[in-house]
């Protein structure tokens, strides 16, 4: 049974495909094998660069080196590697929540500048500056010694304001304030004995000589037994 020559054709134009097909794929073969040759020549290059270059540089840590230490350090890594793992792992997770933070620190760092802000409005740095000069004006002011005496009389002085401080003292000070606020008082030129001998006739007259004796009578006491107790200490601290 003989083929027709249409047939054969085909088959003709088949093969040539086919051969057309095969020189192709040897072309880039041969076109990959010549890039890979030439990448390996390139890296050949670069790698006997690289080891001279390393050779030069490790000259100065030639004589504190030594193969069994390279040893001894993979050996220790290769242990460690699962503790290596676990701090990596916390590391990411450390990363991870520092970017989670992220947008509440800027939230927290912009109200804290708001509040900042908002005390500035209201003085309060203005009032820590004056402050600050104030201190600095006690502290130029004042000797150390000032400072150990009231260190010393601190107690007295804490005293003497609880007392003035009672409400019976402030009372009576604000009534004599106000005494005085009210007080219109015209005294002559010229007094004589006899005005005063007659103004002492005035029952309020004595009432107020009376207290003024009363006071400077307690004044004297109070002083005269501070100074007894004051001696009395010094007797103390003086007796071994």
């Amino acid at each position: 049974m003989s083929s027709s020559p249409l047939a054969l054709e085909e088959r003709l134009a088949v093969m040539e495909a086919q051969l057309n097909e095969i020189s192709a794929f040897i072309r880039e073969e041969r076109e990959r094998r010549r890039e890979t040759q030439e990448l390996k020549n390139d890296l050949a290059l670069i790698g006997r660069d690289m080891f001279q270059a390393a050779v030069v540089e490790l000259e100065d840590v030639a004589g504190h080196f030594d193969t069994q230490d390279l040893l001894h350090l993979l050996k220790k890594l290769l242990r460690n590697t699962r503790n290596l793992n676990h701090m990596l792992d916390q590391l990411e997770g450390a990363s991870n929540l520092f970017e989670d933070l992220k947008p509440l620190g800027k939230q927290i760092f912009g109200e804290l500048l708001e509040t900042l802000d908002d005390l500035d409005r209201r003085g309060y740095f203005a009032f820590g500056r004056e402050m600050m000069a104030l201190a600095d004006t006690v502290v130029t002011s004042f000797s150390v010694e000032d400072i150990r005496m009231l260190r010393q009389n601190v107690v007295s002085i804490l005293f003497t304001v609880r007392n003035f401080t009672q409400p019976e003292m402030l009372n009576a000070v604000n009534k004599a304030v106000e005494f005085y606020n009210k007080l219109d008082v015209t005294v002559e030129r010229d007094v004589g004995y006899r005005s005063l001998i007659q103004q002492l006739r005035d029952p309020e007259v004595r009432r107020g000589i009376a207290f003024l004796l009363q006071f400077a009578k307690g004044m004297a006491q109070t002083a005269g037994n501070g100074s007894q107790d004051n001696l009395q200490m010094l007797t103390k601290q003086e007796t071994p």
